[in-house]
């Protein structure tokens, strides 16, 4: 029995090996629902598995004083198809990253400066949420909406990692307030009163 379980084994793993090194993504073509097409190796570079953008603050001059700078399959070609990708997230003093989530991929979490109230929302609606501190790491399970804010007085800034080349990211407020679904849907499916749902439009782009 042991030699024909080992062979089974055997075959298993060996159906979940990779059939080659990588796949760089080719950001010439189109992505598709598994990442993008593999670039001519010829082609392929040290360049194609370095991404230099991490150590610069991102933008916070905005609506909700936040900025995330992604490493994505986008923006670092060399982790398409590895089901990796990296980030980072500034947070100036206030800021907040709403509801949202990420449909692809977990995401990790590490605080590297100032403190950040974090969370999600499991699909029980228990609320799970805690403040860290610098070297906290809290993950967040994939597709679950999640927050982060900045619960200090100063700048904070974490790094994220996901267990997808493109996690995806969709954030609640600009879903339910940044495009044109009319303002008597979105009454209708928040329980919302018509005058605040048009505040929030014309704060977040929408129209309807």
């Amino acid at each position: 029995m042991i030699l024909p379980l080992f062979f089974i084994f055997c075959l298993f793993s060996s159906s979940h090996a990779a059939v080659q090194d990588f796949c760089v993504g080719d950001l010439t073509a189109p992505q598709g629902p598994a990442g993008y097409s593999c670039k001519d190796p010829s082609k392929v570079t040290v360049n194609d598995f370095v991404f230099s953008g991490l150590g610069i603050p991102g933008n916070t001059s905005n609506l909700i004083k936040a900025a995330v700078t992604p490493a994505f399959a986008a923006q670092f070609p060399g982790v398409n198809g590895l089901g990796i990708s990296f980030g980072r997230l500034d947070l100036a003093r206030g800021g907040v990253v709403p509801f949202h989530t990420h449909p692809g991929g977990s995401e990790i979490l590490i605080v590297v400066q100032g403190r950040i109230c974090a969370g999600f929302v499991s699909s029980a609606n228990t609320v799970y949420f805690k403040s860290l501190k610098k070297g906290d790491i809290m993950v967040f399970p994939q597709g679950l909406l999640h927050f982060q804010i900045n619960a200090g007085r100063s700048v904070a800034i974490a790094f994220v990692s996901f267990s997808s080349s493109s996690p995806g990211l969709q954030i609640l407020d600009y879903a339910l307030f940044g495009n044109n679904l009319p303002t008597e849907l979105v009454a209708a499916t928040t329980f919302l009163d018509t005058a605040q749902i048009k505040k929030l439009k014309g704060v977040l782009g929408g129209t309807g």
